[in-house]
């Protein structure tokens, strides 16, 4: 078995720990410091932002506030502006993208409509940020191929997530990192001719497929 990950996650982690037989590889793409931006408070970007941020939590605890915020967060216009912050190659998100009913707005959008919503998006912006990958790699034994584009705006390369991957790979025989130029957040969605081209040959070269 063989997980390719976006974002931090407990769930495999504790799936690499409990089924070591079963799961034979990972993949990382451009790893999340945790669930939300408090979880890598030694950024000083994060620093400069604390104070911004505790005042959103407070916002969002304030439930006719946090209503109107997440309406205006879900509308299209906003999501579009947040996937073209994202994406590094803007054709991904383009007017075709945009209308058709399969696109990446839609599939973000659908599920902002379904009742628990506003909790979960006030749960995730305002919640524990959980583990970071710092704790959670050393316990880490099988093979890790960590994909990172270099214009990820939300974990930059020169950040503390970023700069702690860049140097893993020396620290541990069992990591390998590629940074993907002109790639940002979500190297999978960005690029993914590119992504295939890094780890399909980490897979033959690694378990010889």
């Amino acid at each position: 078995i063989f997980f390719n990950c976006c974002k931090r996650n407990t769930v495999p982690n504790y799936l690499f720990e409990s089924s070591q037989p079963l799961v034979r590889g990972l993949v990382l793409l451009n790893c999340a410091g945790g669930m939300n931006n408090k979880a890598i408070v030694d950024d000083w970007r994060i620093k400069l932002l604390l104070p911004l941020l505790w005042f959103i939590d407070f916002l969002l605890k304030q439930r006719p506030i946090a209503s109107a915020i997440f309406e205006r967060v879900k509308q299209r216009e906003s999501l579009r502006n947040i996937l073209l912050s994202i994406y590094a190659n803007k054709e991904s998100v383009d007017e075709t993208l945009v209308e058709v009913s399969t696109s990446k707005l839609q599939i973000i959008r659908e599920p902002a409509n379904e009742e628990g919503a506003l909790d979960a998006f006030v749960s995730i912006v305002t919640g524990p940020p959980g583990p970071n990958p710092v704790q959670l790699m050393p316990s880490i034994s099988i093979h890790v191929l960590v994909l990172w584009g270099d214009e990820d705006p939300f974990t930059p390369l020169d950040g503390p997530v970023g700069k702690y991957f860049s140097y893993l790979p020396s620290k541990l025989s069992n990591v390998k990192l590629i940074v993907l130029e002109g790639v940002g957040h979500c190297p999978h969605d960005d690029r993914p001719e590119l992504v295939h081209e890094k780890m399909l040959p980490w897979l033959a070269e690694t378990f010889n497929f």
